[in-house]
Formats: C-alpha cells, sequence, structure tokens
C-alpha cells in the first residue's frame, strides 16, 4: 500500500527591525502552517540566515537598520542573486514603486511586494506567500492601481483596450487565469482570446523560450 507522505511546510526567514512586529509575524505564519525558520533584526543577520538555512522564501521590510532606507531591499536583491532558488516577498510600510524594478530587474518570478497592511489578513498574506514560493510574480494590488495612474507616451500599453488592461493589472497582481475570468465575469475562453490579443499587440508572439506572461506584466509595469 502507498501511503502519501504531506508535503513539509514552507520554511521562511523573517527579516524587519521592529520586535513586536517581527515577532506577530512570527507568530501569525507559525498558527498558519509555515515554518518560520529564523528572525532578523537587520541586513546583515537576514543574509547570514539566508545562507545558512536556505529558506524556501524570505521576507523582508524595505527599509533596515542602520540607515532605514534600503537595506532590506538591497539585502534581498543580493540573496535573489546568490541563491536563485530563494522566494522573495518585500513588505513596505508605503507605496514606493521606485524600488520595484531593482527587485523584478534580474527575474520576476517568486518575487512579491506587499503592503504591511496586508499582513492583518493572514490568509490573503499567506496565499501570496505560498503563490511567491510557487514561482509566480505577486505584486500588492495598491502598488498596481498606482502604477496605473502614471501617465506615459508612445507606450505600447496604449493600444490595449481597457478589458485587455484589466487583464493585465490582474496578471500584474499575480492573479490565475481562473480567478481573472472569476473578477472580470467572463469565460476561460474569452479571457485566453483577449489574453492572445494583448501579448500580440505587446509584440510578445509564441515562443517556448519565453514567458511570455512574465514579459507582458514587466511591459505593464514598466510603462
Amino acid at each position: 500500500m502507498h501511503v502519501t507522505q504531506p508535503l513539509a511546510p514552507l520554511r521562511v526567514v523573517i527579516a524587519e527591525d521592529t520586535v513586536l512586529l517581527r515577532e506577530g509575524m512570527s507568530r501569525l505564519l507559525t498558527e498558519a502552517g509555515l515554518d518560520v525558520a529564523g528572525t532578523a533584526g537587520d541586513a546583515a543577520q537576514l543574509l547570514h540566515l539566508a545562507g545558512a538555512l536556505r529558506p524556501d522564501v524570505v521576507l523582508t521590510d524595505i527599509r533596515m537598520p542602520p540607515s532605514q532606507t534600503t537595506e532590506g531591499l538591497q539585502a534581498a536583491v543580493q540573496i535573489r542573486r546568490q541563491w536563485p532558488g530563494t522566494a522573495v516577498v518585500v513588505v513596505s510600510q508605503h507605496v514606493e514603486t521606485e524600488h520595484l524594478f531593482e527587485l523584478l530587474a534580474d527575474d520576476p518570478r517568486g518575487v512579491g511586494y506587499v503592503l504591511k497592511e496586508r499582513i492583518a489578513d493572514i490568509t490573503q498574506f499567506t496565499d501570496a506567500i505560498r503563490r511567491v514560493a510557487a514561482g509566480e510574480s505577486v505584486i500588492d494590488p495598491q502598488v498596481v492601481s498606482r502604477l496605473v495612474a502614471r501617465p506615459r507616451r508612445d507606450s505600447p500599453l496604449q493600444t490595449l483596450t481597457e478589458r485587455e488592461l484589466a487583464v493585465l493589472a490582474l496578471m500584474a497582481e499575480g492573479r490565475s487565469n481562473q480567478a481573472i475570468a472569476g473578477q472580470l465575469y467572463m469565460s476561460p475562453k474569452t479571457l485566453e482570446t483577449h489574453i492572445g490579443n494583448m501579448l500580440a499587440k505587446l509584440g510578445l508572439p509564441p515562443a517556448t523560450e519565453d514567458h511570455r506572461r512574465v514579459l507582458a506584466v514587466l511591459t505593464y509595469l514598466r510603462r
């Protein structure tokens, strides 16, 4: 008789300099079934733990000691380059779109950008963590909304219809096709048509070596 072994919980390292928030996240994620392998109070400690523990996911604030500028973000970028298999979720107090592209530059798969206010909804927060660990790119809806509002001339996105832009915005948030179809009240077949038209307009022809969905999202975020 074959017995299926239960999947091991995701191993997570948390980097946050505020003790109460760090301990609160650790407790919430543990109760949600994740394995919090370690916590760090600064970027140097985060880098040490990432190398020593090799977690599935690293959660880090953008602003960390000593300067409270971008130490956490820089550590996340370094972790992604040094240990590409490690997923990274950056959490921020505010919408800081200027930092997003540095994190996404090398490879947006397995990267998340979440506002701290989302942590209170532990179901939504852990779902984002699991999706990033699975290789998705998850961008906070408020960040996407800020990017949508940025006008730019000569953008390839000007060729897209409102419906196609709505599809692309939800893709940028990391939504699955099933979730997008449900939210926009369209059939899966209609959604596939919109996605195909959108990718063609963005100059992303079919190619197995290219991740067209990711490239489309990057085009959207950089517009």
